[in-house]
């Protein structure tokens, strides 16, 4: 938005992230790492104010809320070992009330876990992806695909980071059986990790956590072409009003020939406007095609989308076009 409306003035907003009792009581805008979002709606003619949460101060915070027109979100669900429960059933609470909430948990259910990479896999941006319930059905079906000479990513249900994300692959030739005992490669998406050459019995067991609570990982090809950067699109609900453009991110592969920690350290990501030729194909297909199909898929109206969220893109097979 560009210019205040007579709908946007004088609305009353929070803006809601975790911090303790301290953090809560010194709140300002200025300190937050949210001073450009508070200038922003200052400019529309609305109020915007701070609503620091922890769980320890659930009921001061409600009050606060149920004062206001509308919550914008910032809490990640799972950096920090945090839980959203209560969080969540709170924001639940407001809303039903009548005060506007972005992101309403139930929506982030919907397009904010891995499991929609798997949902969303035929609408066409998706590629090869399986969704494992079981630690068990993963033993089962992935050495198969190993055996077949493929590398694999697998995702976490939630997470963020590159945490809970792994790219394996077999260090024996292709088509040899695959066992327990055999040698895969496996890199740790997460800053700071290298490629290990370990059994796959011992990378099952490092990806045993992940199924303990939500008891379900994403598993999806490889993408090859991953070293020529990944393209972040920021949306406001249906809209893209941004890019992100990453050249060397997690999960990047060492030089040819070149050992594991070789790897190239992951690159600043680099903002551009909304009108960055090179991506505006991107921009159109994910406006005009993917975003709406993505919302019947789910039932979501656009004033359900999230105000402000963001879809990464890495770049697939040529198409004989060359696109």
């Amino acid at each position: 938005m560009t210019q205040a409306s007579t709908s946007d003035s004088n609305r009353k907003v929070a803006l809601l992230y975790p911090g303790n009792r301290e953090a809560r009581q010194n709140a300002t805008p200025e300190n937050s790492r949210f001073l450009k979002v508070f200038q922003a709606l200052d400019a529309l003619g609305a109020h915007a104010e701070p609503a620091v949460y922890h769980d320890d101060f659930r009921d001061e915070v409600r009050q606060q809320l149920l004062q206001k027109d509308g919550v914008l979100v910032w809490y990640n669900p799972s950096q920090g070992g945090r839980d959203r429960s209560g969080l969540d059933a709170l924001l639940r609470e407001v809303s039903a009330a009548g005060v506007f909430v972005s992101t309403h948990p139930d929506i982030i259910l919907k397009l904010g876990t891995k499991e929609v990479l798997y949902q969303t896999r035929d609408l066409g941006w998706g590629c090869d992806t399986q969704l494992h319930l079981s630690l068990d059905q993963l033993k089962r079906e992935l050495p198969a695909k190993l055996s077949a000479g493929e590398a694999r990513v697998l995702k976490q249900y939630r997470g963020s980071s590159g945490d809970g994300v792994w790219k394996v692959e077999s260090a024996a030739a292709q088509g040899a059986a695959i066992g327990d005992d055999t040698a895969v490669r496996a890199r740790h998406a997460k800053r700071g990790c290298i490629e290990e050459k370990i059994p796959l019995r011992e990378f099952f067991q490092r990806l045993e956590p992940y199924f303990a609570k939500d008891g379900k990982m994403i598993d999806q090809v490889y993408q090859p072409r991953l070293p020529e950067g990944m393209i972040r699109c920021y949306l406001v609900h249906g809209t893209v009003e941004g890019f992100g453009h990453q050249a060397i991110n997690a999960l990047h592969p060492a030089p040819a020939g070149a050992p594991p920690e070789a790897a190239p350290a992951p690159t600043p990501r680099l903002y551009h406007p909304p009108t960055l030729a090179p991506f505006q194909a991107l921009k159109r297909q994910l406006e005009q095609e993917w975003v709406p199909a993505l919302q019947r898929l789910f039932g979501i109206s656009r004033e359900q989308l999230p105000v402000l969220w963001d879809c990464d893109f890495m770049l697939g097979p040529k198409r004989e076009t060359g696109e």
